[in-house]
């Protein structure tokens, strides 16, 4: 994934889904004797609603500052979570796709010796 593909809106689509995935992951704690489930607050860590209040911003230098900071928090993102976000956001690259996949835009490869 090449950070310059990223437009303030598909970062803005890539941050609202970072947020759920984030969000999704719960932990064990001991609350008053009893074991409870607490929703996931790495996303309020990396402070993700700033970057997505900033993405929609209607000013363009607080847009611009929110892409910039969101460009630099994807890459210290594990794998795994870049692929989850990706996926749910339908991001795809066009150069690994199959030939008779539909969103290819590829022109088939021309054998010399049928020519």
């Amino acid at each position: 994934m090449e950070l310059e593909t990223f437009t303030t809106e598909t970062a803005l689509d890539a941050a609202a889904e970072l947020s759920r995935v984030l969000a999704a992951r719960t932990h064990r704690r001991k609350f008053l004797g009893q074991e409870i489930l607490v929703p996931g607050q790495l996303g309020e860590a990396l402070q993700l609603p700033r970057i997505i209040n900033r993405l929609q911003s209607k000013q363009q230098r607080f847009r611009d500052q929110g892409l910039d900071d969101f460009q630099d928090l994807w890459p210290t993102l594990s794998a795994a979570t870049r692929e989850k976000v990706l996926s749910a956001i339908g991001w795809y690259d066009p150069k690994n796709l199959d030939w008779e996949d539909k969103r290819s835009n590829r022109l088939p490869i021309v054998d010399p010796d049928k020519a």
